[in-house]
């Protein structure tokens, strides 16, 4: 990869070279998979599960708190801003399905759409052109560390606001 992650050539997907920018966007490509698979088999309920998860679990939980940081740096501020509004227009053309209303008022405030979602095309960008392995390790490891240490501080009974110093071993 040269490190410098290109993303692909077409579909507007952002190139990044921030891991946690280009462990995002392959998260977004293993949902719209798992979605297109949901829907293709009529699980409708999947594919909304799917959506959900990642919308909450890796867009809100993780991707917005782990940008902060990237967003404030103007080495790295403009491919976050790029990235992060890739991800949240992936989120409503994916959710659009199950929340038409929503997603379409959504859309048509940013003020830069041309057409209405409805008329959009459907991403059609593969897992294996945007997943990059070496971004997806460190970040999963990143996110269980930081629930690991949730988890000890909560079976403690360690306040929150507490700051408890680490030692990582090796």
């Amino acid at each position: 990869m040269n490190g410098v992650w290109e993303g692909h050539a077409t579909g507007g997907v952002p190139a990044a070279q921030a891991t946690v920018n280009r462990w995002i966007i392959g998260e977004t490509a293993k949902v719209r998979e798992a979605v297109d698979e949901a829907l293709l088999a009529y699980r409708f309920n999947d594919a909304a599960n799917a959506l959900y998860a990642f919308t909450w679990g890796k867009v809100c939980d993780w991707y917005v708190e782990f940008a902060k940081p990237l967003l404030a740096d103007p080495a790295t501020a403009a491919e976050t801003k790029a990235t992060m509004a890739w991800v949240l227009d992936q989120c409503l053309i994916l959710l659009h399905p199950f929340m038409p209303f929503v997603t379409e008022e959504l859309w048509a405030l940013t003020g830069r759409r041309e057409k209405m979602l409805v008329h959009g095309d459907w991403p059609e960008y593969l897992p294996a052109e945007l997943v990059d392995p070496a971004a997806d390790r460190e970040m999963n490891w990143v996110i269980g560390l930081i629930e690991e240490i949730r988890s000890a501080r909560a079976q403690m009974h360690v306040p929150v606001g507490l700051q408890i110093p680490m030692v990582a071993i090796q």
